[in-house]
């Protein structure tokens, strides 16, 4: 349940910034995302500014299908250090007696260029 209030908190936070003007430049941000060598069906990946190394600005979410994701126009990533939490589904729905995740919440970082960009992730 913390998971899906956080993946919910922060589609609010980058829709309400996104709704502003004169905010921080946004980049789009697609890629692959793969486990076991196979296409992760389904899930969301989240680009979050690392403030532990100074990087600030709303972060950016996106949904993954097909192993693949792209964030939405105008709701991109801000340059610089990010942590990335990807989790991954099996591209059914979750109920209450079933629990549809491929792998626990996967955490690394990336270093985000000002500018769209693609990024692949292997989720070991």
């Amino acid at each position: 349940m913390r998971n899906v209030s956080m993946i919910a908190c922060l589609a609010l936070t980058a829709a309400a910034v996104g709704c502003s003007r004169g905010g921080p430049d946004r980049y789009e941000i697609s890629g692959q995302v793969t486990y076991q060598g196979q296409p992760v069906p389904g899930g969301r990946i989240l680009f979050a500014p690392d403030g532990s190394v100074a990087n600030s600005g709303p972060g950016a979410v996106a949904e993954i299908e097909n192993g693949h994701y792209r964030t939405r126009r105008g709701l991109g990533a801000v340059d610089g250090p990010h942590v990335v939490t990807i989790y991954g589904t099996d591209g059914t729905a979750a109920t209450e007696d079933r629990d549809n995740a491929l792998f626990p919440e996967y955490r690394t970082t990336v270093e985000l260029p000002a500018g769209s960009a693609q990024f692949d992730f292997d989720v070991p």
